[in-house]
C-alpha cells in the first residue's frame, strides 16, 4: 500500500471514528439530562410517600382504640 494510500485510509478512519465519538458525546449528554430529571422525579416520589405515610400513621393513631 502506498503512503498516499495509507494516508487517506487512516484520514478516513480518523475522520468516522471523530463522527462516531461526537455521536457518543452527546449521547451521554442526553443521558447525562434525563438521570438528571430522573433524580429529581424520585426525590419528588419519596417526598409524596412520607406525607402520605406520616397521614397513614396519624389515621392510625387516631383510629387506635385508647
Amino acid at each position: 500500500m502506498s503512503d498516499a494510500l495509507l494516508l487517506l485510509t487512516l484520514a478516513t478512519e480518523n475522520a468516522e471514528l471523530r463522527a462516531q465519538l461526537a455521536e457518543v458525546q452527546e449521547q451521554c449528554v442526553e443521558l447525562a439530562v434525563d438521570a438528571g430529571e430522573l433524580h429529581a422525579e424520585v426525590e419528588r416520589l419519596q417526598w409524596r410517600l412520607a406525607v402520605a405515610e406520616r397521614d397513614r400513621d396519624r389515621w392510625q393513631a387516631r383510629a387506635a382504640p385508647c
